[in-house]
């Protein structure tokens, strides 16, 4: 499961990839528990949708550039790691959203972090250009970054919340959903032996508007691991 990932860099390749503005400034390279990021979520101008989550699909080597604006799309910066909005200090928040950078989906009604979140239809698309994972093959923990074949964005499935404190103070964060990856190709590699293998939702570009605005019900047919031929994964040995 994912507690470090690398954000994009440039300007452009969020309104290339996700029909948003990029914040200024951008966010640092390699985002880790408590660092603040990028992430976007439903905007004002959004109309509910009830459609299915469209069928997994490799990348297009041929895509167009989309428009550099979206309506119903809205870039938020938050931290890495989830406040539940029901934490009643700063310091206990603090010690919660280390643990809760991931989120399991298939219970995410019955978990008491991300239940809320998730029944209140706050969801949010995070950006990234890789993720990281230990291999633990040779006994040694190789950190190793896993990205996209084709060297585009990535667009994880998330929820995000909103922490106001008895004093006003206000923390937004967000959390990573992830789904079982025991048979997944690739992904089955990595993470500690005996464990269940975890992947983050990696969401098809086609997909993003329909999981930002359908019911909960029918946000669970987003659930669902990324072909493993469309990814690909270099060890960085020295970097964590």
């Amino acid at each position: 499961m994912p507690s470090h990932y690398q954000s994009l860099t440039q300007d452009t390749l969020f309104s290339d990839a996700f029909r948003v503005s990029a914040p200024q400034p951008l966010p640092g390279r390699d985002i880790v528990p408590r660092r603040p990021a990028a992430f976007i979520r439903k905007g004002p101008a959004s109309a509910p949708v009830d459609a299915p989550a469209p069928e997994q699909a490799l990348p297009d080597a041929e895509a167009t550039a989309p428009a550099p604006e979206l309506p119903g799309r809205e870039l938020a910066i938050g931290q890495f790691g989830l406040v539940p909005a029901w934490v009643k200090s700063a310091s206990d928040a603090k010690l919660r959203s280390v643990k809760l950078v991931n989120a399991r989906s298939e219970t995410l009604t019955t978990s008491t972090p991300f239940r809320d979140a998730w029944l209140a239809s706050q969801r949010c698309i995070v950006p990234m250009m890789a993720f990281f994972e230990d291999d633990l093959r040779t006994g040694k923990a190789v950190p190793t970054r896993i990205a996209r074949v084709d060297g585009k964005p990535m667009g994880v499935a998330g929820l995000w919340e909103r922490w106001t404190g008895a004093e006003g103070e206000e923390i937004i964060s967000f959390t990573l959903l992830t789904v079982n990856a025991n048979s997944h190709a690739l992904m089955r590699r990595y993470q500690h032996d005996g464990n269940e293998k975890r992947m983050p939702v990696i969401l098809n570009e086609g997909s993003y508007d329909a999981w930002l605005n359908t019911t909960p019900e029918k946000a669970r047919d987003f659930m669902r691991a990324y072909p493993a031929q469309s990814l690909l994964a270099n060890p960085v040995e020295g970097k964590k």
